[in-house]
């Protein structure tokens, strides 16, 4: 249900996953309305640095050299068929990429709390909430989220900041998540902006269990109402 919520200041950090030049420019790999995504999270990001909330920035790099992967696809090359080490477009687009020293760090697998010292960090800065946003929803938006709820972080998912590779693909993982992302919640960018800057919004938080029974029909309009 939408009830209103406030985050404490200081307590809350600005996750930002995978927004690389591959999903816009790559034919195998676009994400649908990726241009729209970036403004919204060019929004977040600009309230968030306004409040003096950290900033977190991921992307996803395969280097094969240094890790075993047996079933990874290739490309003719040889090389890792998405994210390549040597590919430029694993670059973060420019318009949303870290700016004076902001935390920049790069992963192997989907979720940006797998592994690595950044949950540790953030959990010893007194960070509770995560806004998070990015791309792809349902792959490493889901398993970041999911990795933060276990590791005790409460997490504001920005719908209208995430996306992929089609709108039921986006909003079929937004609900799945939806349904499980306890002591959370879901807004969009004008309810998280609002958020990040010391602000009460209203915003979608789950009660009970799976209340978001969604169907081929009503997956989109189910969304919506988040």
């Amino acid at each position: 249900m939408k009830s209103p919520i406030a985050i404490k200041r200081g307590t809350v950090a600005a996750v930002f996953i995978d927004l690389q030049e591959e999903h816009r420019q790559d034919e195998r790999y676009l994400v649908e309305g990726f241009e729209k995504i970036l403004a919204n999270v060019q929004r977040l990001q600009a309230v968030a640095r306004q409040n003096h909330v950290p900033l977190y920035h991921w992307a996803y790099i395969v280097d094969l050299d240094r890790q075993e992967r047996p079933f990874h696809p290739l490309g003719p090359d040889g090389k890792s068929a998405f994210s390549d080490k040597s590919d430029p477009l694993t670059d973060i687009c420019h318009e949303v990429a870290p700016t004076n020293g902001e935390t920049f760090l790069i992963k192997a697998e989907a979720s940006a709390f797998r592994t690595g010292p950044a949950a540790d960090q953030l959990r010893a800065s007194g960070i509770e909430w995560l806004v998070v946003a990015g791309v792809w929803t349902e792959a490493c938006i889901d398993a970041t989220v999911k990795d933060a709820l276990a590791k005790g972080f409460r997490v504001l998912l920005v719908k209208d900041a995430c996306g992929s590779g089609s709108a039921a693909m986006h909003q079929t993982a937004i609900l799945n998540l939806a349904n499980r992302l306890y002591g959370g919640a879901v807004t969009d960018t004008d309810g998280a902006c609002r958020l990040l800057a010391g602000e009460t919004a209203t915003a979608w938080q789950v009660e009970g269990s799976v209340p978001l029974r969604f169907t081929f029909d009503n997956a989109a309009e189910l969304y919506a109402d988040l």
